[in-house]
């Protein structure tokens, strides 16, 4: 099916949301200074020690995903909520810095989940569906970077493409057999292939957070620059499902990387 013009015109919207700010860049324009250098001085110790914490939140929030998601997430919900709520618990990260991590994390998170999950349910999906539900988990890695990617991996459907086995994988494991057993490969794979990318965006906020002055106050802003950025990546990656089921996933990829590629207007 050829894609109609209200299609493409949401289409392009959600190109530019996929493809173009990315979470480095929203907090060099906060902070007023390059933040990759920042993230560079983090010692290993450090890193290591977000990464574990990375992998803890990102499996507490695929329980929440599966288990808990169609009664946690009923009604609709203002994403101006969701901000407010994620910037006082930013507030909270940015006066304490590293030691608050593992407690404020999976606050903001677990409130950025409901966000996509309502972002989801307006674009059609079906938020008591497996699928669904995990299509809201793969957000947090639609929305990093992996020190793994080269140029032609960064592309939003190079990203899908990477993360479906793991994610397919997964829901099938997970359909027969549930999360018992939560340390088994196929989820332990899923859970490695998330954080690896989240927790990239993880380090950058927390770098951020370190520059000096930047205090509560900036550790609230940081926190709305953050669950914006993943708001509108669930924005735009729930536009191209939402576009999928109506005109077909490979005259929608096509129609995309076409917009992206800048042959379209």
């Amino acid at each position: 099916m050829t894609i109609e013009e209200k299609g493409l015109k949401d289409l392009r919207r959600a190109v530019e949301l996929l493809e173009n700010p990315s979470f480095m860049a929203r907090l060099t324009d906060f902070v007023g200074q390059p933040v990759e250098k920042f993230v560079k001085f983090l010692p290993d110790q450090v890193s290591g020690k977000i990464q574990d914490v990375v992998k803890a939140v990102l499996s507490k929030l695929l329980k929440l995903s599966v288990k808990t998601m169609d009664k946690d997430f009923e009604g609709r919900a203002s994403t101006i909520t969701h901000k407010i709520a994620t910037g006082v618990s930013g507030a909270i990260g940015g006066a304490f810095g590293l030691p608050a991590l593992a407690v404020e994390l999976p606050i903001s998170t677990s409130i950025i989940l409901r966000s996509i999950a309502d972002i989801a349910r307006g674009e059609g999906e079906d938020i008591t569906s497996l699928e669904a539900r995990l299509a809201c988990l793969e957000i947090f890695a639609l929305g990093g970077r992996s020190e793994a990617d080269d140029g032609a991996e960064t592309g939003y459907f190079a990203v899908r493409a990477t993360l479906a086995k793991a994610v397919s994988d997964a829901a099938k494991y997970i359909a027969q057999k549930g999360l018992t057993g939560k340390s088994a490969p196929v989820i332990a794979r899923l859970i490695a292939q998330l954080a690896s990318r989240f927790g990239s965006v993880v380090s950058q906020k927390m770098a951020a957070q370190a520059v000096p002055v930047i205090g509560a106050l900036g550790g609230a802003t940081i926190n709305l620059l953050f669950v914006d950025h993943f708001q509108d990546i669930a924005r735009g990656h729930f536009i191209v499902r939402r576009l999928e089921r109506e005109y077909g996933k490979e005259e929608v990829q096509k129609a995309y990387e076409k917009i992206r590629s800048g042959e379209t207007g």
